[in-house]
């Protein structure tokens, strides 16, 4: 039986990472159900898109306390994790990926709170060649091992209008006259984010997901010089063409991503990413795909050319965004 049908008044679901690039549009699509969803984030000020939405609360808390963990899930019915990091030291990887997970499974153990649905990634493997992969991994055995109705979704790279993937390849043509890349022929397989999301809801949806695990794949594969390429194609740079992209060897990509981990910023590629691209980013067809929860993958071709240059349409979170800021210019100057 599922959630929605259990319950006699609507559903109230924990979003943990709800404030980030894929649960700003998780969110969208569960207070579009009429669900209630609680957000919590380290500062009200990153998630002021969330706060004009109906249905949906924003507390200022720490999810890495466990304490904290268990008055925030006191009264739900689910909790989506959706907390990951892609760069750091290995304890920045294991608090995230392995801690986080362990403290979330105790934590509903001690509220009664049983359904989980856990983003992990597409690659996680406790052999992997990186410590991003083999983090996800132990992550998802601890969470496997607690005993709860658990359901495990597994994203290759995600893309969207906000992405921080197509648009950062995009931006950086804007800047070099060449494209350096590392990995240039590892294989992508990009899932939207409104797939993603909607995966997500369909798991809440349908109790049979629980102690399955998904592979979130989109229904295209490019190769990692070619979505370099088709980002600064589809933003229309230099005439459509984009920049020239000139494949590293192995020991030039080493040292490029040594120095970008230096840069001041956020990293733009570290060398733990650059281990991941070791082993191709595809759904490998030994676990049920999008299309086991109803959902026909949206095509990369046919999406990113719409948002890409900032000339595509906005989503509806968009527009409240817009709407909330010019309502109130005291926020807009925060």
């Amino acid at each position: 039986m599922d959630i929605e049908s259990e319950m006699h008044t609507e559903p109230r679901v924990l979003v943990l990472g709800g404030s980030g690039f894929l649960g700003r549009h998780l969110c969208e699509h569960l207070v579009r159900m009429a669900w209630q969803v609680t957000v919590p984030t380290r500062r009200r000020a990153n998630s002021l898109p969330l706060q004009v939405l109906p249905c949906l609360t924003v507390i200022e808390a720490d999810v890495h306390d466990e304490a904290t963990l268990v008055q925030l899930m006191a009264g739900h019915h689910a909790v989506v994790n959706l907390i990951g990091v892609l760069h750091g030291s290995e304890a920045r990887f294991e608090a995230a990926h392995v801690t986080l997970p362990q403290r979330i499974a105790s934590a509903m153990k001690r509220t009664g709170v049983r359904r989980l649905v856990h983003i992990s990634a597409l690659g996680a493997d406790a052999q992997g060649p990186s410590r991003y992969q083999r983090s996800k991994a132990r992550g998802e055995a601890a969470l496997q091992a607690a005993g709860l109705e658990l359901t495990i979704l597994r994203p290759s790279v995600i893309f969207g209008a906000e992405d921080r993937f197509l648009n950062l390849f995009a931006r950086l043509q804007e800047t070099f006259p060449v494209m350096p890349l590392a990995g240039s022929t590892t294989r992508f397989q990009p899932v939207w984010v409104g797939d993603v999301a909607q995966a997500i809801v369909r798991c809440l949806q349908d109790h049979h997901t629980a102690g399955q695990i998904y592979e979130a794949c989109g229904p295209e594969v490019f190769t990692l010089g070619q979505l370099v390429k088709r980002s600064g194609q589809w933003a229309g740079i230099r005439g459509g063409f984009g920049r020239p992209v000139i494949p590293l060897p192995h020991w030039a990509g080493w040292l490029q991503a040594a120095t970008l981990e230096m840069m001041p910023g956020e990293t733009l590629m570290s060398r733990d990413n650059l281990a991941s691209m070791q082993v191709d980013n595809v759904c490998s067809g030994h676990v049920p795909g999008l299309q086991a929860l109803g959902i026909s993958p949206t095509a990369l071709t046919g999406m990113a050319p719409t948002y890409l240059g900032h000339k595509g349409p906005h989503t509806p979170l968009d527009r409240l965004r817009a709407q909330h800021l010019t309502a109130d210019p005291e926020k807009n100057r925060s």
